[in-house]
């Protein structure tokens, strides 16, 4: 398998998800339990992701759905909260990334995401710098798993579908990268990608596989 390039979803592969701590203060920031509000947090996710609604829009409709109110300054809030929820980068998975650009790999960024938080990791990149090419749904205007976000990826990589590999924590979205001929992986950990994956791709094992110091802040 000639593989050139390997693309990586944001939450869930390069960061880790929020814990129920976390998720738990942006609830009751908003007066929500942590069920209610992460029912409706995703409820009306891809508009939002796909840069279709504002944040106040989105923020107000999760109030509408869970019988609330939020002002202006609360809809600012929780937009701060949010994009605070996504800063616990998997730094095992991110020195591996390092590892496959310093062998000639070339390295992708696909994710649903929303603008707050596209932008927040656009002016620090902290992040992003480590990729050849980035994509994020709300600058592009679909989402995963529709075709046009993953022949973005390759296009901006460079690649043919064929010559890249995809991971990503969601089966819809593996999924949609299979459809218009990516390899794709299931990333349900670190520890399952190294056992099951590496060697099917003839990728390098990871250098280490013990988790260092976080470095990165958004």
């Amino acid at each position: 398998m000639n593989l050139r390039a390997v693309i990586f979803d944001f939450a869930g592969v390069l960061c880790f998800h929020p814990t129920r701590e976390q998720a738990a203060g942006v609830a009751a920031a908003c007066g929500l339990s942590v069920p209610e509000f992460l029912q409706a947090f995703w409820a009306n996710r891809h508009p939002y992701d796909a840069g279709k609604i504002e944040p106040q829009e989105y923020w107000r409709g999760i109030a509408r759905a869970t019988g609330r109110t939020f002002d202006d300054g609360l809809v600012a809030e929780m937009v701060r909260l949010e994009t605070g929820l996504w800063n616990r980068y998997d730094d095992r998975v991110l020195a591996w990334a390092a590892q496959l650009r310093a062998q000639g790999l070339r390295l992708g960024l696909l994710s649903n995401l929303p603008a707050p938080l596209g932008h927040r990791l656009r002016e620090t990149r902290t992040l992003l710098d480590r990729f050849d090419h980035v994509t994020f749904s709300f600058e592009l205007g679909v989402v995963k798993p529709e075709p046009a976000i993953y022949e973005d990826a390759t296009r901006g990589l460079g690649v043919a579908p064929a010559e890249a590999l995809f991971l990503d924590d969601r089966p819809e979205n593996v999924e949609g990268a299979r459809a218009v001929g990516l390899h794709a992986e299931l990333f349900v950990s670190w520890e399952k990608f190294q056992q099951d994956a590496l060697a099917r791709y003839g990728l390098p094992a990871a250098a280490s596989s013990l988790r260092t110091k976080q470095e990165l802040r958004q």
